[in-house]
């Protein structure tokens, strides 16, 4: 019975929220009380919510003064270089541009945390997405993407849970796994080539003021003749349908691609042509270079920081929700000495601090009713016990696969820690190395990283503005393909 409530919670909750009948916080709050009222434990619905609460506070904590730090780095300008140097290399060209996200990202996934890399993958890429009229689904897909691949790394969490767990060594495990995790992240690079064509298609290429463009762009770009319609499907006409989306800016009027460039900045883009450029929607303008916030002169001062705030987490020298809150505070004082200057920052990042927040105590009621019923139990039980007999010397194999789904619907911890072991001893009684069933417990990684489950994920939609149905609707396919690649390329070199 709490097999089937299980699952069908899960189901319901992904139902309803990518079909935008509930918000999220809503759906992660009122579908599992109703399923633990149903599951006959709803006196026990409180004690459920509190320890699941409790055990999520530090990430909470952990995520709201990342926010705020790193929205005072974005305010004071750490980034900028981060940006242009993006623009550079990207120049406009939308398959450059998701190709450059998936880069940064699986470069800044280094540091082990999945919230710090999408705050400054979508800090650095954000902008350029909205004044391009690119889609922020492509955006948020490939960073959760190359971060669930990177995020195998053996101070990622994973890895060391499956260590810990099967009594291993992190490195006896992770290391033989490397050439099929290349595999999976060069995956995910052909991907975001592919999504990027598609989106150079659908906007056509486009220019930064002042960049000469290829004759090809010009020939495809150039805009329809005065009073006639660009043929449907063109790029031309997605650039018309681009430019009347974002053209208007705050004070409502249209600006030429000139104009624009002039008011916004070397941001700026346009078609190459005489069309006007795509301003951002609702008068966003980026990270405008001339905004009072900026403070060149502790630039140094602010990287320095960064750079030993990583590095102090990476070491685990001090608990990650403790360091986020000293240099937050610090940051906050250095750069902004001044109190009403310091109430105007956190006032300004307040927004993104509550929505992820009360993300992060929603999903605790969810993470609470399916562990305190015993739902998760259940369902990981039955999954074990559905494994055919014979699937017993392919034991690697089967954890790889059933790795997507678990670490989909269950934390890291509850894999790891709950099923992992069955699975590993199940795999011993037919011969199999429990190191194998480690390292293919790691190739769901990929899909995890897109989990409701998952704090970080309410980060990137949160900061991209997307919704997370669309976000889930998006990304899973892809992810579970780059999995899947993972576990192929693991047993054709050998490792699973």
């Amino acid at each position: 019975m709490l097999t089937f409530l299980g699952f069908a919670m899960i189901a319901t909750f992904l139902v309803l929220i990518m079909m935008k009948k509930m918000s999220p916080i809503a759906a992660l709050v009122l579908i599992p009380a109703l399923f633990c009222v149903f599951a006959g434990k709803g006196a026990h619905l409180g004690d459920y919510v509190i320890e699941g609460v409790g055990k999520l506070a530090p990430t909470a904590a952990m995520l709201m003064f990342a926010i705020v730090y790193f929205g005072v780095m974005i305010d004071v300008g750490l980034f900028d270089p981060i940006v242009r140097g993006i623009l550079r290399f990207c120049k406009a060209d939308p398959m450059r541009v998701v190709v450059g996200t998936a880069v940064l990202a699986a470069i800044v996934s280094l540091d082990g945390d999945g919230s710090t890399t999408f705050m400054i993958t979508v800090s650095a890429m954000y902008p350029l997405y909205k004044r391009l009229g690119l889609s922020l689904v492509v955006m948020t897909g490939v960073a959760a993407t190359a971060n669930g691949v990177m995020n195998t790394l053996p101070w990622g969490g994973p890895t060391a849970r499956a260590a810990t767990a099967l009594k291993l060594d992190a490195a006896d495990i992770f290391v033989p796994m490397i050439p099929a995790l290349a595999v999976g992240l060069l995956f995910v690079f052909v991907l975001a080539y592919v999504l990027g064509v598609k989106e150079r298609r659908r906007v056509g290429t486009l220019v930064l003021p002042g960049q000469a463009a290829p004759e090809a762009a010009e020939a495809e770009l150039v805009p329809a003749a005065p009073g006639m319609a660009a043929a449907p499907g063109t790029a031309a006409a997605a650039v018309a349908e681009t430019t009347s989306t974002f053209v208007e800016g705050s004070a409502g009027a249209t600006a030429s691609a000139g104009s624009a460039a002039s008011s916004t900045g070397p941001a700026a883009v346009a078609p190459h042509g005489n069309g006007s450029a795509p301003a951002p929607e609702d008068g966003f303008q980026g990270l405008d270079p001339d905004r009072p916030t900026l403070r060149p002169r502790l630039y140094w001062f602010n990287a320095g920081l960064t750079v030993a705030l990583l590095t102090a987490m990476i070491m685990e020298l001090l608990p990650i929700p403790v360091l986020f809150l000293l240099g937050a505070a610090l940051a906050l004082t250095v750069n902004f000495p001044h109190m009403p200057d310091q109430k105007a920052r956190i006032a300004a990042h307040a927004d993104n601090v509550l929505n992820v927040a009360g993300m992060v105590f929603a999903a605790a009621v969810f993470t609470g009713v399916l562990t305190g019923t015993g739902m998760v139990k259940h369902m990981a039980d039955w999954l074990v016990g559905a494994i055919p007999e014979g699937m017993g010397p392919h034991m690697a194999l089967v954890t790889g696969l059933l790795s997507l789904p678990l670490t989909y619907f269950m934390s890291n911890d509850g894999f790891y820690f709950g099923v992992l072991p069955v699975l590993a001893e199940a795999g011993a009684a037919h011969g199999v190395s429990p190191l194998e069933i480690a390292r293919a417990s790691l190739v769901g990684q990929a899909l995890h990283m897109s989990s409701p489950l998952v704090p970080a994920v309410y980060v990137l939609v949160g900061m991209a503005k997307v919704e997370f149905g669309d976000h889930t609707r998006f990304t899973v396919k892809w992810a579970a393909l780059t999995s899947l690649v993972v576990l192929a390329a693991g047993m054709l070199f050998g490792i699973i």
